[in-house]
Protein backbone atom coordinates (compact mmCIF):
# COMPACT_ATOMS: atom_id res chain seq x y z
CA UNK A 1 0.00 0.00 0.00
CA UNK A 2 1.20 3.48 -0.64
CA UNK A 3 1.78 5.98 1.52
CA UNK A 4 -0.25 8.38 -0.19
CA UNK A 5 -3.59 6.29 0.99
CA UNK A 6 -2.39 6.02 4.75
CA UNK A 7 -3.30 8.99 6.79
CA UNK A 8 -0.30 9.66 8.52
CA UNK A 9 -1.07 11.80 10.87
CA UNK A 10 -2.89 9.06 12.74
CA UNK A 11 -0.52 6.16 12.52
CA UNK A 12 1.88 5.04 14.86
CA UNK A 13 5.80 4.78 14.88
CA UNK A 14 5.83 1.23 13.94
CA UNK A 15 3.08 1.42 11.25
CA UNK A 16 4.76 4.42 9.97
CA UNK A 17 8.42 2.57 9.79
CA UNK A 18 6.69 -0.42 8.48
CA UNK A 19 4.40 1.19 5.98
CA UNK A 20 5.84 4.74 4.60
CA UNK A 21 6.74 4.61 0.51
CA UNK A 22 6.21 0.81 0.71
CA UNK A 23 4.27 -0.56 -2.12
CA UNK A 24 5.52 1.55 -5.23
CA UNK A 25 6.86 -1.09 -7.13
CA UNK A 26 5.63 -1.21 -10.72
CA UNK A 27 5.67 -5.47 -10.67
CA UNK A 28 3.66 -5.30 -7.26
CA UNK A 29 7.12 -6.53 -5.41
CA UNK A 30 5.79 -7.00 -1.58
CA UNK A 31 8.78 -6.05 -0.32
CA UNK A 32 10.61 -2.85 -2.31
CA UNK A 33 13.15 -4.53 -4.58
CA UNK A 34 17.01 -3.04 -4.60
CA UNK A 35 17.61 -0.59 -7.72
CA UNK A 36 21.18 -1.34 -8.02
CA UNK A 37 21.81 0.12 -10.61
CA UNK A 38 24.46 3.18 -11.47
CA UNK A 39 22.11 5.36 -14.02
CA UNK A 40 18.48 5.39 -15.20
CA UNK A 41 17.07 4.87 -18.95
CA UNK A 42 14.93 7.47 -20.32
CA UNK A 43 12.19 7.11 -22.63
CA UNK A 44 12.74 10.04 -24.86
CA UNK A 45 15.30 12.68 -24.95
CA UNK A 46 12.43 15.25 -23.73
CA UNK A 47 12.23 13.36 -20.71
CA UNK A 48 15.87 13.26 -19.61
CA UNK A 49 15.95 17.04 -20.40
CA UNK A 50 13.22 17.52 -18.33
CA UNK A 51 14.67 15.51 -15.22
CA UNK A 52 18.22 17.48 -15.86
CA UNK A 53 16.19 20.75 -15.53
CA UNK A 54 14.76 19.49 -11.90
CA UNK A 55 11.45 19.39 -13.46
CA UNK A 56 9.23 16.57 -12.27
CA UNK A 57 9.32 13.40 -10.52
CA UNK A 58 11.92 10.90 -11.49
CA UNK A 59 15.91 9.55 -11.35
CA UNK A 60 19.00 10.29 -13.49
CA UNK A 61 22.10 8.59 -11.68
CA UNK A 62 22.02 7.40 -8.43
CA UNK A 63 24.25 9.71 -7.45
CA UNK A 64 21.24 12.46 -7.68
CA UNK A 65 18.75 10.14 -6.39
CA UNK A 66 17.82 6.16 -6.12
CA UNK A 67 14.05 4.99 -5.54
CA UNK A 68 15.59 3.28 -2.27
CA UNK A 69 17.59 5.99 -0.85
CA UNK A 70 14.21 8.25 -0.99
CA UNK A 71 12.32 5.83 0.10
CA UNK A 72 14.14 5.47 3.28
CA UNK A 73 14.94 9.18 3.52
CA UNK A 74 10.54 9.65 3.28
CA UNK A 75 10.72 6.74 6.62
CA UNK A 76 13.09 8.76 8.52
CA UNK A 77 11.48 11.93 7.65
CA UNK A 78 7.98 10.61 8.87
CA UNK A 79 9.65 9.75 12.28
CA UNK A 80 11.03 12.53 12.89
CA UNK A 81 8.44 14.53 12.00
CA UNK A 82 5.83 12.23 14.15
CA UNK A 83 4.26 15.40 15.74
CA UNK A 84 4.28 17.56 13.05
CA UNK A 85 2.09 15.35 10.96
CA UNK A 86 -0.23 15.32 13.88
CA UNK A 87 -0.20 19.07 13.68
CA UNK A 88 -0.61 19.46 10.34
CA UNK A 89 -2.96 16.65 9.42
CA UNK A 90 -3.76 17.89 5.84
CA UNK A 91 -0.71 18.33 4.08
CA UNK A 92 1.18 15.38 2.98
CA UNK A 93 4.62 13.88 4.41
CA UNK A 94 6.71 15.67 1.72
CA UNK A 95 5.17 19.04 2.91
CA UNK A 96 5.92 19.33 6.67
CA UNK A 97 9.34 17.59 6.71
CA UNK A 98 11.90 15.74 4.10
CA UNK A 99 15.45 14.75 3.81
CA UNK A 100 18.61 13.12 2.32
CA UNK A 101 20.44 9.91 3.25
CA UNK A 102 23.56 9.83 3.26
CA UNK A 103 26.61 7.20 2.83
CA UNK A 104 27.72 7.46 6.56
CA UNK A 105 27.00 9.49 9.99
CA UNK A 106 30.17 11.84 9.41
CA UNK A 107 28.87 12.61 5.45
CA UNK A 108 25.54 13.36 6.89
CA UNK A 109 27.46 15.87 9.69
CA UNK A 110 30.10 17.42 7.14
CA UNK A 111 27.48 17.98 4.59
CA UNK A 112 24.80 19.38 6.65
CA UNK A 113 27.52 22.06 8.19
CA UNK A 114 28.71 22.53 5.12
CA UNK A 115 25.62 23.68 3.10
CA UNK A 116 24.46 25.96 6.31
CA UNK A 117 28.17 27.72 6.71
CA UNK A 118 30.75 29.38 4.59
CA UNK A 119 34.32 30.56 4.85
CA UNK A 120 34.36 33.41 7.32
CA UNK A 121 30.96 32.02 9.35
CA UNK A 122 30.90 31.47 12.96
CA UNK A 123 29.48 28.79 14.38
CA UNK A 124 28.60 27.25 17.99
CA UNK A 125 28.78 24.01 19.06
CA UNK A 126 28.51 21.92 22.38
CA UNK A 127 32.03 21.29 23.78
CA UNK A 128 31.49 17.27 23.97
CA UNK A 129 30.35 15.92 20.72
CA UNK A 130 31.31 12.30 18.61
CA UNK A 131 35.02 12.63 18.51
CA UNK A 132 34.58 11.92 14.58
CA UNK A 133 32.34 15.11 14.80
CA UNK A 134 35.05 17.22 16.70
CA UNK A 135 37.53 15.94 14.38
CA UNK A 136 36.02 17.43 11.40
CA UNK A 137 34.93 20.20 13.00
CA UNK A 138 38.68 20.60 14.76
CA UNK A 139 41.02 19.18 11.70
CA UNK A 140 38.90 20.79 8.54
CA UNK A 141 35.98 22.65 9.20
CA UNK A 142 37.93 25.49 10.48
CA UNK A 143 41.42 25.34 9.46
CA UNK A 144 40.89 24.43 5.77
CA UNK A 145 37.69 25.90 5.28
CA UNK A 146 38.01 28.99 7.55
CA UNK A 147 34.96 28.18 9.81
CA UNK A 148 35.34 29.47 12.96
CA UNK A 149 34.20 27.11 15.59
CA UNK A 150 33.20 28.22 18.94
CA UNK A 151 32.42 25.62 21.50
CA UNK A 152 30.21 26.32 24.31
CA UNK A 153 28.63 24.19 27.35
CA UNK A 154 25.90 22.15 25.76
CA UNK A 155 24.07 21.74 29.43
CA UNK A 156 23.89 25.28 30.02
CA UNK A 157 21.93 27.96 28.35
CA UNK A 158 24.07 31.20 29.68
CA UNK A 159 27.18 29.53 27.73
CA UNK A 160 24.63 29.25 24.10
CA UNK A 161 23.44 32.82 24.90
CA UNK A 162 27.07 34.30 25.83
CA UNK A 163 28.26 33.06 23.05
CA UNK A 164 25.58 34.26 20.27
CA UNK A 165 25.64 37.62 21.95
CA UNK A 166 29.46 37.70 21.09
CA UNK A 167 28.91 35.90 17.89
CA UNK A 168 25.29 37.52 17.09
CA UNK A 169 26.03 36.60 13.08
CA UNK A 170 26.56 33.09 13.28
CA UNK A 171 24.27 31.26 11.02
CA UNK A 172 23.79 28.30 13.13
CA UNK A 173 24.56 26.13 16.61
CA UNK A 174 25.47 22.82 16.72
CA UNK A 175 24.15 20.55 19.49
CA UNK A 176 24.10 16.73 20.43
CA UNK A 177 21.36 15.54 23.09
CA UNK A 178 22.25 13.23 25.07
CA UNK A 179 26.01 13.61 23.91
CA UNK A 180 28.43 11.17 23.28
CA UNK A 181 29.76 10.33 25.62
CA UNK A 182 29.02 11.68 28.80
CA UNK A 183 25.56 11.98 28.39
CA UNK A 184 25.30 15.75 28.95
CA UNK A 185 21.78 16.76 27.81
CA UNK A 186 21.00 19.71 25.98
CA UNK A 187 18.25 22.10 26.80
CA UNK A 188 17.01 21.87 22.74
CA UNK A 189 14.27 24.14 23.11
CA UNK A 190 16.11 26.47 24.72
CA UNK A 191 18.75 27.09 22.67
CA UNK A 192 16.67 26.83 19.49
CA UNK A 193 14.69 29.84 21.13
CA UNK A 194 18.60 31.71 21.57
CA UNK A 195 19.13 30.81 18.07
CA UNK A 196 16.51 31.97 16.51
CA UNK A 197 16.87 35.17 18.55
CA UNK A 198 19.94 35.92 16.34
CA UNK A 199 18.86 34.54 13.31
CA UNK A 200 20.33 31.16 13.41
CA UNK A 201 19.34 27.45 12.96
CA UNK A 202 19.66 24.85 15.28
CA UNK A 203 21.25 21.54 14.41
CA UNK A 204 20.73 18.39 16.73
CA UNK A 205 22.65 15.12 16.44
CA UNK A 206 19.82 12.79 17.26
CA UNK A 207 21.62 9.23 17.12
CA UNK A 208 21.70 8.85 20.90
CA UNK A 209 18.11 9.23 21.30
CA UNK A 210 16.36 8.52 17.88
CA UNK A 211 13.32 9.97 17.12
CA UNK A 212 11.43 6.96 19.26
CA UNK A 213 12.93 8.97 22.34
CA UNK A 214 13.33 12.42 21.27
CA UNK A 215 12.11 14.72 18.29
CA UNK A 216 13.87 17.50 18.04
CA UNK A 217 12.23 19.12 15.30
CA UNK A 218 8.72 19.55 17.92
CA UNK A 219 11.30 21.27 20.47
CA UNK A 220 12.43 24.39 17.73
CA UNK A 221 15.08 22.50 16.24
CA UNK A 222 15.58 23.45 12.30
CA UNK A 223 17.65 20.36 11.00
CA UNK A 224 18.57 16.78 12.52
CA UNK A 225 21.17 14.73 11.90
CA UNK A 226 22.07 11.00 12.50
CA UNK A 227 24.34 8.33 12.17
CA UNK A 228 21.88 5.56 10.56
CA UNK A 229 24.25 3.03 11.34
CA UNK A 230 23.52 3.03 14.72
CA UNK A 231 19.97 2.37 15.88
CA UNK A 232 18.05 3.21 12.81
CA UNK A 233 19.41 0.31 11.13
CA UNK A 234 19.66 -1.53 14.51
CA UNK A 235 21.98 -4.79 13.18
CA UNK A 236 25.57 -3.38 12.87
CA UNK A 237 25.91 -4.02 8.97
CA UNK A 238 25.90 -1.32 7.06
CA UNK A 239 27.25 2.42 7.45
CA UNK A 240 24.71 5.53 6.94
CA UNK A 241 23.60 8.92 7.83
CA UNK A 242 20.23 11.25 7.78
CA UNK A 243 19.20 14.74 7.64
CA UNK A 244 15.96 15.64 8.21
CA UNK A 245 14.18 19.36 8.05
CA UNK A 246 11.22 21.31 8.22
CA UNK A 247 12.75 23.80 6.13
CA UNK A 248 12.28 22.18 2.20
CA UNK A 249 13.85 24.84 0.39
CA UNK A 250 16.85 23.45 2.56
CA UNK A 251 16.93 20.35 2.25
CA UNK A 252 15.92 20.53 -1.54
CA UNK A 253 18.85 23.62 -2.14
CA UNK A 254 21.94 24.31 -1.11
CA UNK A 255 21.80 20.57 1.45
CA UNK A 256 21.06 18.63 -1.89
CA UNK A 257 23.39 20.32 -4.27
CA UNK A 258 26.22 19.95 -1.39
CA UNK A 259 25.54 15.96 -0.86
CA UNK A 260 25.33 15.38 -4.71
CA UNK A 261 28.57 18.06 -5.75
CA UNK A 262 30.28 15.50 -2.75
CA UNK A 263 29.35 12.76 -3.70
CA UNK A 264 28.57 11.95 -0.11
CA UNK A 265 25.16 9.80 -1.58
CA UNK A 266 24.85 5.95 -0.42
CA UNK A 267 24.52 2.91 -2.08
CA UNK A 268 21.07 1.00 -2.66
CA UNK A 269 22.18 -2.02 -1.35
CA UNK A 270 22.74 0.14 1.71
CA UNK A 271 20.13 1.94 2.23
CA UNK A 272 17.43 -1.31 1.45
CA UNK A 273 19.20 -2.93 4.38
CA UNK A 274 18.79 -0.16 6.70
CA UNK A 275 15.23 0.40 5.46
CA UNK A 276 14.87 -4.26 6.04
CA UNK A 277 16.39 -2.79 9.42
CA UNK A 278 13.65 0.17 10.44
CA UNK A 279 10.99 -2.21 10.16
CA UNK A 280 11.61 -2.95 13.46
CA UNK A 281 13.07 0.26 14.81
CA UNK A 282 9.80 0.76 17.61
CA UNK A 283 9.96 -2.78 18.75
CA UNK A 284 13.68 -2.82 19.40
CA UNK A 285 13.35 0.67 20.77
CA UNK A 286 11.26 0.03 23.76
CA UNK A 287 13.28 -3.36 24.44
CA UNK A 288 16.76 -1.05 24.64
CA UNK A 289 15.17 1.56 26.58
CA UNK A 290 13.25 -1.25 29.43
CA UNK A 291 16.81 -3.04 29.62
CA UNK A 292 19.23 0.00 29.49
CA UNK A 293 16.77 1.45 33.07
CA UNK A 294 17.38 -1.97 34.42
CA UNK A 295 20.81 -1.85 33.58
CA UNK A 296 22.20 1.62 35.08
CA UNK A 297 20.15 0.87 38.22
CA UNK A 298 22.17 -1.59 38.82
CA UNK A 299 25.13 -0.12 38.14
CA UNK A 300 23.99 3.30 40.42
CA UNK A 301 24.01 0.28 43.16
CA UNK A 302 27.25 -1.42 42.64
CA UNK A 303 29.74 -0.82 45.03
CA UNK A 304 32.51 -0.91 42.35
CA UNK A 305 31.00 1.92 40.44
CA UNK A 306 31.95 5.73 41.11
CA UNK A 307 29.07 7.41 38.81
CA UNK A 308 26.76 6.25 36.27
CA UNK A 309 25.62 8.60 33.54
CA UNK A 310 22.32 7.59 32.40
CA UNK A 311 19.69 10.23 31.44
CA UNK A 312 16.89 8.29 32.93
CA UNK A 313 18.39 8.45 36.68
CA UNK A 314 17.13 10.79 39.27
CA UNK A 315 20.69 11.26 40.18
CA UNK A 316 21.56 12.31 36.61
CA UNK A 317 22.17 16.01 36.71
CA UNK A 318 20.19 16.75 33.51
CA UNK A 319 17.24 14.65 34.54
CA UNK A 320 14.68 16.85 34.74
CA UNK A 321 15.39 18.79 30.98
CA UNK A 322 16.01 15.27 29.92
CA UNK A 323 12.59 14.32 31.31
CA UNK A 324 10.91 17.22 29.71
CA UNK A 325 12.35 16.60 26.18
CA UNK A 326 12.06 12.87 26.22
CA UNK A 327 9.81 10.55 26.13
CA UNK A 328 12.21 7.54 27.29
CA UNK A 329 16.22 7.63 27.73
CA UNK A 330 17.87 5.61 25.12
CA UNK A 331 20.26 2.28 25.21
CA UNK A 332 23.28 3.86 26.30
CA UNK A 333 25.16 4.52 29.14
CA UNK A 334 28.06 5.70 30.64
CA UNK A 335 30.32 5.12 34.11
CA UNK A 336 33.33 5.28 35.52
CA UNK A 337 34.54 2.50 38.00
CA UNK A 338 36.16 3.16 41.30
CA UNK A 339 39.55 1.84 39.73
CA UNK A 340 39.53 4.07 37.03
CA UNK A 341 41.19 2.89 33.89
CA UNK A 342 42.96 -0.25 35.54
CA UNK A 343 39.21 -1.51 36.88
CA UNK A 344 37.52 -0.28 33.57
CA UNK A 345 40.23 -2.78 31.51
CA UNK A 346 39.59 -5.25 33.31
CA UNK A 347 35.95 -5.03 32.91
CA UNK A 348 35.95 -4.67 29.07
CA UNK A 349 37.80 -7.62 28.98
CA UNK A 350 35.93 -9.70 31.65
CA UNK A 351 32.76 -9.72 29.63
CA UNK A 352 31.55 -12.65 27.92
CA UNK A 353 28.24 -11.62 26.31
CA UNK A 354 28.77 -8.25 25.76
CA UNK A 355 31.26 -7.09 22.90
CA UNK A 356 34.58 -4.97 23.22
CA UNK A 357 33.64 -3.02 20.08
CA UNK A 358 32.97 0.81 19.22
CA UNK A 359 29.67 1.62 17.09
CA UNK A 360 26.32 1.46 19.38
CA UNK A 361 22.64 1.01 18.55
CA UNK A 362 23.18 -3.45 17.75
CA UNK A 363 20.82 -5.74 18.99
CA UNK A 364 23.50 -6.83 21.01
CA UNK A 365 25.45 -5.56 24.02
CA UNK A 366 29.13 -3.17 23.08
CA UNK A 367 31.21 -1.78 25.54
CA UNK A 368 34.10 0.59 24.71
CA UNK A 369 36.67 3.09 26.33
CA UNK A 370 35.80 6.18 24.80
CA UNK A 371 39.33 7.77 25.94
CA UNK A 372 41.72 5.14 23.61
CA UNK A 373 38.62 4.39 21.14
CA UNK A 374 35.94 6.96 20.05
CA UNK A 375 37.58 10.11 21.13
CA UNK A 376 40.90 9.26 20.79
CA UNK A 377 41.45 12.20 18.18
CA UNK A 378 40.60 14.69 21.56
CA UNK A 379 43.29 15.97 22.94
CA UNK A 380 43.93 14.79 26.37
CA UNK A 381 43.72 18.23 28.19
CA UNK A 382 40.22 18.99 26.31
CA UNK A 383 38.74 15.60 26.90
CA UNK A 384 39.55 15.56 30.76
CA UNK A 385 37.82 18.92 30.81
CA UNK A 386 34.74 17.35 29.31
CA UNK A 387 34.64 14.58 31.56
CA UNK A 388 35.54 11.81 29.15
CA UNK A 389 38.09 10.73 31.62
CA UNK A 390 40.65 7.41 31.10
CA UNK A 391 38.57 4.89 33.77
CA UNK A 392 35.10 5.88 31.90
CA UNK A 393 33.03 2.70 30.02
CA UNK A 394 30.19 3.39 27.58
CA UNK A 395 27.53 0.78 26.98
CA UNK A 396 25.13 0.12 24.39
CA UNK A 397 22.77 -2.00 26.36
CA UNK A 398 21.39 -4.55 23.77
CA UNK A 399 18.07 -6.49 23.35
CA UNK A 400 19.45 -9.74 25.39
CA UNK A 401 17.23 -10.72 28.19
CA UNK A 402 18.11 -7.62 30.66
CA UNK A 403 19.11 -10.74 33.37
CA UNK A 404 21.66 -12.01 31.27
CA UNK A 405 23.35 -8.38 30.85
CA UNK A 406 23.34 -8.01 34.53
CA UNK A 407 24.74 -11.10 35.07
CA UNK A 408 27.65 -10.69 32.75
CA UNK A 409 28.80 -7.13 33.71
CA UNK A 410 28.15 -8.65 37.65
CA UNK A 411 30.57 -11.42 36.76
CA UNK A 412 33.25 -9.49 35.13
CA UNK A 413 32.79 -6.60 38.02
CA UNK A 414 33.57 -9.06 40.30
CA UNK A 415 36.89 -9.78 39.23
CA UNK A 416 37.59 -5.98 38.87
Amino acid sequence: MSHKELPLHKLGMSTLAVHVDEGKDPNHAHVTPIYQTSTFSFPDVATGARLFAGEGEGYIYTRLGNPNARHLAHKIAALEGYDLLRQNPDKPLTEVADGWVLATGMAAVSTALVSRAKAGDTIIVQEVVYGGTFGFLANVLAPRLGINVVWVKGDDCESWEKAFKEHPNAPLAYAESPANPSMDITDIACVAEIAHRYGAWLFVDNTFATPYCQRPLSLGADVVIHSTTKYITGHGVVVGGAVVSHHLDYIHGSFKTALTSMGTSPSPFDTWLTNLGLKTFEVRMQRHCENAMKVAQFLESHPKVAKVMYPGLESFPGHEIAKKQMHCYSGMISFELKGGLEAGIKLMEGVRLATLAVSLGNVDTLIEHPASMTHAKVPREEREAIGITDGLVRLSVGIENVEDIIADLEEALAKV
